[in-house]
C-alpha cells in the first residue's frame, strides 16, 4: 500500500512538472485513513463483535457469545472462555456452569443475574487448547476493554486465572492471588476460581464462598 501511494505521488509530481510548475500548493494523493475505534453502546458493540473474523476462532465457532446483564451494574464478572453449551446457543454461562454461578450469586450475595454484567475474555470458544491462546485473546482484548468502559463498573470479579492475568497482566498463581482485593483505574478487581473448576474440584467451593463473602461485605458498606 506505502508503494502504491509513492508511486501515485510521484506521478503527479511528473504531471505538474510537464504543465510547468515549480512550486504547487495542489491537494496530493492522500489515502482516507481507517476507523478502527469501537462503538459507544453495547448493542453496536456485540453487533460488530457478532461480525467479527479477526482470529481463528471464528472459523470454528458456532455464535458468539457477548457479555450479558445490567448495562449499569456495580458489579461485573469476568470469565474466561465459552462453553460448549454457550456456543451453541449464542449466551453466556449456561449450563451446569452456569446453574452453579446463577446459586453463587443468589445464595450468598443476594443477586440475580439481571443485577450485574457477566462477560468473557473470548467471545468465541476456544476448541484448539484448554487455555485460552494468548493471540485469541489479545485479538479479543479490545473488546472487553470498551464493555469495562460502557459499564463502569465498581467492582470486577475475575473468574481463574486466565480471566484474572488478561484483565491485570498479573501472573500470580490464582491459589495465591483468590480472594484478594486490587485498585485498577476505578474499581476493585477481586480473583476467585471459575465454576468450572468447582464443579471438577468440588472442595474449593468453601474457597469461593469465602470470597463471595469479602466481595457481599463491600457491598454492604455501601
Amino acid at each position: 500500500m506505502k508503494n502504491l501511494k509513492n508511486a501515485l505521488l510521484l506521478k503527479q509530481l511528473y504531471q505538474l512538472k510537464q504543465l510547468g510548475y515549480t512550486y504547487t500548493s495542489a491537494n496530493i494523493y492522500k489515502e482516507n485513513e481507517p476507523n478502527f475505534s469501537l462503538p459507544n453502546t453495547l448493542e453496536s458493540l456485540k453487533a460488530q463483535a457478532i461480525q467479527c473474523h479477526l482470529c481463528t476462532l471464528s472459523k470454528s465457532r458456532q455464535k458468539v457469545v457477548f457479555g450479558e446483564g445490567n448495562p449499569n451494574a456495580t458489579l461485573m464478572l469476568v470469565g474466561d472462555t465459552p462453553s460448549s453449551s454457550d456456543d451453541s446457543i449464542g449466551h453466556i454461562f449456561t449450563g451446569r456452569t452456569g446453574e452453579l454461578l446463577t446459586k453463587m450469586l443468589e445464595n450468598v450475595l443476594g443477586l440475580s443475574r439481571d443485577d450485574i454484567y457477566i462477560t468473557n475474555i473470548l467471545k468465541c470458544r476456544a476448541l484448539d487448547t484448554q487455555a485460552p491462546s494468548p493471540t485469541h485473546v489479545h485479538t479479543c482484548h479490545p473488546y472487553l476493554l470498551k464493555e469495562i468502559a460502557l459499564i463502569k463498573p465498581k467492582y470486577i470479579v475475575t473468574l481463574g486465572a486466565p480471566a484474572y492475568h488478561y484483565v491485570t497482566g498479573d501472573d500470580t498463581p490464582i491459589k495465591k492471588i483468590r480472594g484478594t482485593i486490587h485498585k485498577k483505574e476505578n474499581y476493585l478487581i477481586i480473583p476467585t476460581y471459575h465454576p468450572s473448576y468447582l464443579l471438577r474440584n468440588p472442595s474449593a467451593k468453601r474457597e469461593v464462598y469465602e470470597d463471595l463473602l469479602k466481595i457481599k461485605a463491600i457491598f454492604d458498606k455501601k
